[in-house]
């Protein structure tokens, strides 16, 4: 159940008359297009959602509702990286959602065919010994519940409900948003009543406090690590994420169905009701603001622009960063934080192996390398890239095939996976014949006009696509041999001052 500010809890299935029944129009109770209208595009109700402030809240309140549902827990803890990559797995998710519920279909049948590939990969069990799958069509369904149910949530805690009109057509385009994956019709109720009945059935006796969903609640907030726009920031950022941390995630849990709440043992704090509605009524009074001062593009956009970019604002934002850093300076002046004892790794080659583990090796942050690990870079690249099969295929199985060679000469004691150690005695091994095919797989998707050699523009166009890094100083022409040896040099830690340095350490 979720609270709304009344004198006791109510479910989303309990106030239904909230939903349905809007005392007044306002933008978001206004009817969409007529019936018979296309549910994607520009005039969807999606998409009027897609640039409001409000949604931030619930997006994130629709991944804690996710993470508790055993399968996609586990998946999550086994598969994902988004402990150690938030902002990277954040700007994903928009972008795949601004693919799907865009105008144009071809986009949308190629996003929801790589998004197929990307969950067919998706397989396993929990430490319960339960299977998961994330192709499973229930899973799928209650991912796009989510999404829904935290949108309408979202106006109602902010002071608008949407009206039955509106609800219902918001409901038809997430139901097509389920049907463009090509599963078949079901696994979300046809009605909104029946929906209801089915949310509130999963949130009472479905959902668990798994431990993907603790790992967000209780690390991911207080641990956040700085999107690339503050990277080189610790100080300022630190400071800032002190305070949002707790925040965000009281307010979240504050936001989730009440029954949920209690099973799994949430805490209750005082006050965070108020905190929580507060949020979002404050989030909901920038409709008011001119529609191009927030666009969700542009400030994604701008999270990830790099400091070298040749975009006009990273000037003005190399700039701020420098009168940032003076600040950070100062705060550490007058708040010295205690120095750090440690041990020191008289080896240098060690030490930078084992930063560059940590960085770029360690996708899912938890201190090992495994498959996982290297299938998420595999899925990162074939995403940036925008690769179709068989190209993806081939990326997939290069990896593949990395990790079998990895294991083999990494795994000294035998547990299935590489640890930081393993791995930083043995950096010199780890340029075998599979991470050459590799990089061959990036040579041959980035040599467009396939005349066996890589001009400036089209190295650029990687760095630039793929690695959202502008580069300078390229040679004129790129050979095969020349291209393998430098992604050798960076992907066993070797040399990280090449244009490849970004290439995954990044959010």
């Amino acid at each position: 159940m979720t609270d709304t500010g009344n004198s006791g809890p109510q479910s989303p299935g309990s106030d239904r008359t909230d939903h349905h029944d809007a005392t007044r129009p306002t933008p978001e109770s206004q009817p969409g297009p007529p019936p018979g209208s296309s549910l994607f595009g520009p005039d969807s109700q999606f998409h009027r959602f897609f640039n409001d402030p409000r949604w931030a809240l619930a997006m994130v309140r629709a991944t804690v509702l996710e993470a508790a549902h055993p399968q996609i827990g586990a998946a999550l803890i086994d598969n994902s990286t988004f402990v150690a990559h938030p902002w990277r797995r954040l700007r994903n998710t928009l972008v795949s959602l601004q693919r799907m519920f865009g105008a144009d279909e071809e986009t949308r049948q190629r996003e929801a065919a790589r998004l197929n590939r990307l969950h067919g990969r998706l397989s396993g069990t929990d430490p319960q010994n339960r299977p998961y799958d994330a192709m499973d069509p229930e899973v799928r369904a209650w991912v796009v519940a989510t999404l829904f149910e935290s949108s309408v949530t979202m106006c109602r805690l902010s002071g608008q409900p949407l009206d039955r009109i509106t609800m219902e057509r918001l409901y038809a385009e997430f139901q097509a948003f389920l049907a463009a994956f090509g599963d078949r019709a079901g696994h979300l109720p046809p009605t909104l009543p029946e929906f209801w009945q089915y949310y509130d059935h999963m949130v009472e006796e479905e959902l668990e406090n798994t431990e993907a969903l603790r790992i967000i609640l209780y690390k991911l907030f207080d641990h956040l690590p700085a999107p690339p726009l503050l990277d080189g920031l610790p100080t300022v950022w630190a400071a800032g994420r002190a305070l949002a941390g707790p925040v965000i995630g009281t307010i979240t849990v504050a936001s989730l169905p009440e029954p949920f709440r209690r099973r799994a043992g949430l805490p209750e704090i005082p006050g965070a009701q108020a905190l929580m509605q507060s949020a979002y009524m404050a989030a909901g009074l920038a409709r008011f603001l001119p529609d191009h001062w927030l666009r969700t593009d542009q400030l994604t956009s701008l999270l990830y622009l790099s400091p070298d970019s040749d975009d006009p604002k990273a000037a003005t934002l190399n700039a701020l960063r420098g009168r940032m850093k003076r600040a950070g300076a100062l705060f550490r002046l007058v708040t010295p934080f205690p120095v750090q004892h440690g041990p020191v790794d008289g080896t240098g080659a060690q030490s930078k192996a084992g930063e560059f583990f940590a960085e770029v090796l360690d996708q899912t942050g938890d201190g090992y390398l495994d498959w996982p690990d290297l299938a998420a870079m595999a899925r990162e690249l074939s995403s940036r890239l925008d690769l179709d099969e068989p190209e993806e295929t081939r990326l997939y199985n290069a990896y593949a095939e990395w990790w079998r060679e990895l294991q083999a000469a990494l795994d000294a004691d035998g547990d299935g996976r590489v640890s930081r150690e393993e791995y930083a005695a043995a950096v010199p091994s780890l340029a075998g014949p599979a991470l050459i095919r590799v990089a061959e797989v990036l040579f041959d998707v980035t040599d467009a006009d396939g005349n066996g050699s890589i001009d400036a523009t089209e190295y650029r166009a990687l760095f630039r696509t793929g690695f959202h890094r502008t580069v300078t100083g390229t040679a004129a022409t790129y050979s095969r041999s020349a291209f393998v040896k430098d992604f050798l040099s960076f992907m066993s830690g070797r040399q990280r001052s090449t244009a490849f340095d970004p290439l995954l350490a990044g959010a």
